[in-house]
């Protein structure tokens, strides 16, 4: 018999983090097993109850009797309270295709599922959040903010000519990532501030920048100068995304978006390809993000452009209506009265 001692060092570690990992995918794959068959049990108790209430009459009392049953059946099993079976039966109206359930929501915990009804009303609208939560693993926390925060309205608002321009899974991971409009609320801009002003202030601000930008940005250089017969030119942002595994040009614009924008743009992304994409890289991305655009000017604006390109939107503050900002108080009044409120508190009065 071999002395375990006697068994290199480097080996063994080698061997021992192999067998944890192969150990923990296992759990995982296990744990993903064990989630999707009870989403599937939950889906088919739903239907079953549904079934019934609309075919043979039974009322909402069936679903406290029927709670009540299934817990002294299963007294160890978790789920049957009257609340969760009514999100089973909500569930299974939300769903009455078993292969819609059986490809995305089953593979959602059952937690991020109860979520999603409360909070959407669209079929549609919950199956686009149920695959991001998929695909980017979102928690429970995280999949609220991005409803809250409107992602899929400002993600199909784009004008892209991706699905043209890129085979269909880069062309649908790069739709993803593209958002409209962006927020830019964390800068403290004037009005009348120039792109170079822009640009600045947001690889000042380069950590908030890329929680905006979302998952899989990394930032390349601003101003970023190219060599091209001889001439420089500069784009305004460079980034590299890990998931497409390409580069991505942001061209900023503080002005409505102008035709001529896609021309510069397919400009900038050809010689991104030419000059810095690696033979393994995906085709590089241009967005141009202007103040504003009319969707119909940019639909025609990208029609023969064959490098891709997406139209967004940016948001440096949130804009108040005219009738409300005369009735708010100037800079100057705001300072006059913090004035007096700290020398009343200095000085208080007797």
């Amino acid at each position: 018999m071999t002395n375990a001692l006697s068994i290199p060092t480097a080996e063994y570690e080698q061997f021992l983090q192999s067998l944890k990992t192969q150990i923990q995918t296992a759990r995982v794959q296990a744990a993903i097993a064990v989630n999707r068959e009870l989403v599937l049990l939950y889906w088919q108790i739903g239907r079953e109850i549904l079934h019934r209430q609309t075919t043979q009459g039974w009322g909402s009392k069936v679903i406290e009797r029927l709670a009540a049953d299934l817990r002294r059946e299963f007294p160890d099993m978790k789920g049957f309270s009257p609340r969760n079976l009514h999100y089973m039966r909500a569930f299974a109206d939300a769903y009455p295709d078993e292969a819609i359930v059986q490809q995305v929501v089953a593979n959602l915990p059952w937690g991020h599922n109860v979520r999603l009804l409360d909070a959407l009303d669209s079929q549609k609208e919950r199956l686009w959040y149920a695959q991001q939560a998929i695909a980017h693993g979102w928690s429970r926390n995280m999949l609220l903010v991005h409803i809250e925060n409107q992602l899929y309205t400002h993600q199909t608002s784009a004008v892209t000519n991706f699905e043209r321009t890129l085979p269909p899974a880069q062309s649908d991971l790069a739709q993803n990532l593209i958002k409209d409009p962006y927020s830019f609320d964390f800068l403290s801009l004037s009005v009348d501030l120039k792109e170079r002003d822009l640009e600045k202030a947001l690889v000042d601000r380069i950590r908030d920048f890329l929680l905006e930008l979302g998952v899989g940005f990394a930032f390349v250089g601003s101003h970023y100068r190219l060599e091209i017969g001889g001439d420089d030119f500069f784009l305004d942002l460079l980034f590299y995304h890990l998931q497409l595994r390409c580069y991505v040009v942001i061209d900023l614009k503080m002005g409505d978006f102008q035709p001529e924008y896609s021309g510069k743009m397919n400009f900038y992304v050809s010689a991104v390809d030419d000059l810095l994409r690696h033979p393994s890289d995906q085709p590089t991305i241009g967005i141009i993000l202007c103040k504003s655009k009319n969707k119909a000017v940019a639909e025609y604006a990208l029609r023969d452009v064959n490098k891709p390109i997406g139209i967004s939107t940016h948001r440096v503050a949130r804009d108040l209506p005219d009738p409300l900002k005369q009735q708010l108080p100037s800079i100057e009044v705001l300072e006059k009265e913090l004035d007096t409120v700290s020398a009343e508190v200095i000085n208080p009065a007797e």
